[in-house]
């Protein structure tokens, strides 16, 4: 069963990463795909959704991670040879080709199998060809028919609708029958009403052709409505995948239920098995595994709160505004503390008491993120803690360079307008409504996430400045280096034994030794011998210098048996005979690659010679040898 579970995948991701100038867009990917499925990333701008897209394409290659297509890896294998289609968000027709033209231009380059044949070696080979203008007008016709654009052929692609031209694009993906369709944001620049038709089209297509739908979208609604799986999608890292059920239902953190539809985030303790304290009020839940008086967030969503007219096991609230919206009124009421938005179909007054009941079932649990901000950091100076490049004032006495961990509570860090305002500057990445507080995640210039509480509501990307008082950072010592100090050199002694290094001698050294230590013993080790090879020849053999410059000369002439070469020989060696210390050794050298030379040649001149015998010899080389 696992065996055909595993080929059921048509796509698999493993630990993609995708990095440019140093940051990564997505980090640490993996999937798997079923085929025939139709999956939707789904977040926010700058999530890395359309980049894990292209790397499926083939449009960008993954920094480290492998790509699987029915169990190939295809990392590294151009777009044209996948069996893979995209349709882009600002659909790339050609403008001066008409709608059967676009559609058609893939098929005119497209080669298909026609038979086997036998080339040349008595191979068995396959063979290829163009489809015919009969065989390409046939597929352009039934793609204009599934794509309802039977009768626009002839029409140029300029004088389309939006809609229109997002047809002929999908028309010209399907044409080529792929077996993966990729469509990034396709209907991002349809109004309402088309996109919604064009929806039902997609749902109907996918059906149709049966193939594997991948989807680029941050539209939750359209998410929702189409997919069979959605991958939820922030900062490059993949926060859930699930059925869109699920998804909504049972969202895996904060930032799933935030951007999944609309939520009531409050914070709340766990108190015990089934039992949370909400703004002070005891609810019971179905949520159990949590630790005794635990911090958690908990999500309601809006139409799970019920409006009664009996106070009995209910919450009291008074209403704050009351808006139509079509099919429900939304109610936006105060509690003690937190605010609510609450969905209901029949119309309030706003500063009326109402009273609120939440089944047990429809409390979501969820453990917190982060409970407090920590940061493994080292002292700069008595009092002063280096946190994200920046340097604060703190209550600490350790000394300089002392490697520490500094905590700091979300409410304790205070954000600015001003960038120059605080000591280190970050960028807003998301900002969640707690019912009577924001939460917001501010990312700073090193990549480090504060977590902020605060009154304000802040935007995506506002740049802000971040400061914290003196008296709310708690310093703490971390011993974490010397642990791996103390390990060192446990490491060196198994790895170079004294006992069994017979060239040991003199470096014998301590049981316990540092790693500089055997380091500069090691060197010793290495060097020694070549030292010696050097001072040998100096000291020496200098004054003999001649004897052997003229023993090689005496061998060659034996094998080669050349006088002339004994001749030519001695004025060139002449030189050797200098006394500095570089001539020297130079000379020494010399002889000792024609030594080696010598060696070489007597074993190459015998099979010549075993070779010349059998020819006949020319009278010229008999007189040249006389």
């Amino acid at each position: 069963m696992r065996n055909e579970e595993k080929k059921d995948y048509i796509i698999e991701l493993k630990n993609v990463t995708k990095t440019y100038d140093g940051k990564d867009a997505v980090k640490n990917a993996s999937f798997n795909i079923k085929r025939g499925e139709f999956v939707t990333f789904l977040g926010p701008s700058g999530c890395g959704k359309t980049t894990t897209l292209r790397m499926i394409a083939g449009f960008e290659n993954p920094t480290s991670g492998t790509i699987l297509f029915e169990g190939k890896d295809i990392t590294n294998i151009p777009p044209y040879q996948r069996k893979i289609n995209t349709v882009f968000q600002k659909y790339a027709l050609f403008p001066h080709l008409n709608v059967f033209k676009n559609i058609a231009f893939g098929l005119k380059l497209k080669a298909v199998p026609s038979g086997m044949k036998f080339n040349k070696k008595g191979e068995r080979v396959q063979t290829f060809r163009k489809y015919t203008k009969a065989e390409i007008k046939e597929k352009v016709n039934a793609a204009l028919k599934m794509v309802d654009l039977e009768d626009y052929g002839h029409r140029s692609v300029t004088s389309l609708s939006g809609g229109q031209q997002q047809r002929v694009a999908i028309a010209r993906a399907i044409v080529n029958e792929p077996e993966v369709l990729l469509l990034d944001e396709p209907l991002g620049a349809l109004d309402l009403k088309m996109r919604k038709d064009m929806q039902l089209e997609l749902m109907n297509m996918h059906e149709t052709l049966g193939i594997t739908f991948i989807y680029v979208t941050h539209d939750q609604e359209e998410a929702l409505t189409m997919s069979d799986k959605i991958i939820v999608m922030r900062d490059g890292l993949i926060q859930q995948i699930a059925t869109p059920k699920t998804i909504y239902d049972e969202p895996a953190n904060a930032f799933v239920a935030d951007f999944i539809g609309e939520s009531n985030i409050l914070s709340g303790i766990m108190i015990d098995d089934y039992k949370v304290d909400i703004d002070g009020n005891v609810f019971e839940c179905v949520d159990k595994g949590f630790k005794k008086n635990e911090p958690i967030d908990v999500i309601i969503r809006p139409e799970d709160i019920k409006i009664k007219k009996t106070s009995e096991n209910c919450v009291s609230a008074k209403v704050i505004s009351c808006v139509f919206k079509g099919d429900h009124y939304l109610i936006t009421v105060q509690t003690n503390e937190n605010e609510l938005v609450v969905h209901n179909t029949q119309y309030y007054e706003p500063e009326s008491e109402i009273s609120l009941y939440i089944k047990p079932f429809d409390f979501h649990i969820m453990h917190k993120a982060r409970i407090i901000n920590t940061v493994e950091t080292y002292m700069i100076s008595e009092g002063v803690v280096d946190i994200c490049g920046g340097h604060f004032d703190c209550n600490s006495t350790l000394d300089a360079g002392t490697l520490v961990t500094a905590t700091i509570d979300f409410d304790d860090v205070e954000i600015t307008d001003d960038p120059d305002d605080g000591i280190i500057q970050g960028t807003v990445v998301s900002a969640i409504y707690k019912g009577s507080y924001y939460q917001c995640i501010v990312k700073t210039d090193d990549n480090y996430d504060f977590f902020v509480d605060t009154d304000y509501e802040w935007l995506k990307g506002d740049r802000v400045g971040i400061n914290i008082a003196k008296d709310k950072i708690i310093i703490e010592e971390r011993f974490e280096e010397k642990k791996e100090e103390e390990e060192i050199p446990v490491v060196v002694e198994e790895s170079t034994p004294v006992e069994d290094d017979p060239d040991a001698g003199e470096f014998e050294a301590p049981v316990k030794r540092s790693l500089e230590e055997a380091a500069e013993m090691m060197e010793q080790e290495r060097y020694a011998p070549i030292e010696e090879t050097t001072e040998e020849p100096v000291v020496e053999e200098a004054p003999v210098v001649e004897t052997p410059v003229e023993e090689p000369v005496q061998e060659v002439v034996e094998v080669k048996e050349e006088p002339k070469a004994e001749v030519k020989a001695e004025p060139k060696k002449a030189p050797a005979k200098k006394t500095t210390k570089k001539a020297e050794n130079v000379a020494t050298e010399e002889p000792k690659k024609e030594e080696e030379k010598v060696a070489k040649k007597p074993a190459k001149k015998p099979v010549t010679f075993e070779r010349d015998p059998g020819k006949p010899r020319n009278p010229q080389n008999k007189t040249t040898k006389k």
